[in-house]
């Protein structure tokens, strides 16, 4: 049974009274895409994320989580601890955090876009993904179309949950950077996108980035999880897409938040579950309760904000924050914020 059963009940429960409502109920539990045992080698949980990737370390003022998933994100050690170059950059992070602060640690992080975060960091005020209007709204009267740009895993989920629900999903993919489950766990990237339609663009193209905008323009739901600024490189201003579908809505999922200072940071799934406190405390201090936990979380909170904003006629943005959401799951759980 996964260590945050309660959350994951809770939040299923959610979505399928949603889905009931808007025409099919869905039980996200039945689609097979809550967890992934059996797609990659996990390892049990502890200082160490069950992927291997994400470490949690203590700085000079308490515990961060640091996910260096990425080559480049290897590379980008040295700089963020202003040492030199060695070997290994886990043997530079376990010598050279404990002199350094949590909040410079995020505030170097964030700058250099390493997902780094700290743990407990983040709460919610509630299980609801806030939203932003963007547009008046406008009124539905044909099957939900859906534009799934999204990647890895929380995303892709809200993209099967809606597919699910009987809404015809197109999955967007750059065909210069393809969503890398296809390859990584290609049996879990079925689970998640096997019902949906696929169309691979040129999304660096001035004739792709237009193709994307007039698939987007006869959407109901745009489903994103890129940071705000990486839009404008798609030709994709938050504004001007709103004006052209006004009764749109544009699920963002991010690492910490489509607003202010947090939108400029990078998270996945175990850093972000960190942030959000989704951690056993120890005598020791914390440890992962399992694997990349805030993005289950986080695909049901995505569908479960998508739904809501349809029943108000859309013209929204709903911020569904990965670390958020993990806080979400924490409280729900009764999880401590410390030891």
């Amino acid at each position: 049974m996964s260590p945050i059963q309660p959350a994951i009940a809770a939040l299923c429960a959610d979505v399928a009274d949603l889905s009931a409502q808007a025409g099919r109920r869905v039980d996200p539990a039945a689609l097979g895409v809550l967890d992934r045992t059996g797609h990659l080698p996990l390892a049990p949980p502890g200082l160490v994320s069950p992927n291997g990737a994400c470490r949690l370390v203590r700085a000079a003022d308490g515990w961060i989580a640091l996910n260096l998933a990425r080559e480049e994100d290897r590379d980008l050690v040295p700089a963020w601890l202003g040492c030199d170059f060695g070997d290994d950059p886990w043997a530079l992070v376990e010598t050279r955090v404990g002199d350094h602060t949590r909040a410079s640690l995020i505030d170097g992080a964030t700058l250099l876009g390493l997902p780094a975060a700290a743990v407990g960091e983040t709460t919610a005020d509630g299980p609801h993904p806030p939203v932003i209007r963007m547009a008046a709204g406008a009124a539905r009267t044909r099957p939900l179309k859906v534009v799934d740009l999204t990647a890895l895993w929380a995303g892709p989920m809200c993209g099967a949950i809606l597919a699910a629900m009987g809404a015809s999903v197109t999955k967007v993919e750059s065909n210069r950077r393809p969503d890398p489950t296809r390859t990584s766990t290609p049996a879990f990237f079925e689970k998640l996108n096997g019902a949906k339609f696929h169309l691979a663009l040129d999304l660096a193209s001035p004739d792709g980035q237009a193709a994307l905008l007039g698939r987007i323009a006869e959407a109901d739901v745009l489903i994103t999880s890129a940071r705000p600024r990486a839009f404008a490189s798609l030709g994709l201003d938050p504004a001007a897409v709103f004006a052209l579908n006004p009764g749109l809505v544009w699920t963002a999922v991010t690492g910490h938040g489509w607003t202010g200072e947090a939108a400029a940071r990078v998270g996945f799934g175990d850093d972000t579950a960190a942030a959000g406190g989704l951690v056993r405390w120890t005598s020791g201090g914390p440890r992962f309760l399992g694997d990349a936990l805030a993005d289950p979380v986080t695909g049901l909170a995505a569908a479960m904000g998508t739904l809501r904003a349809l029943q108000q006629g859309g013209g929204l943005l709903v911020d569904v924050a990965l670390a958020r959401s993990a806080a979400v799951a924490a409280a729900l759980c009764r999880l401590p914020r410390a030891a």
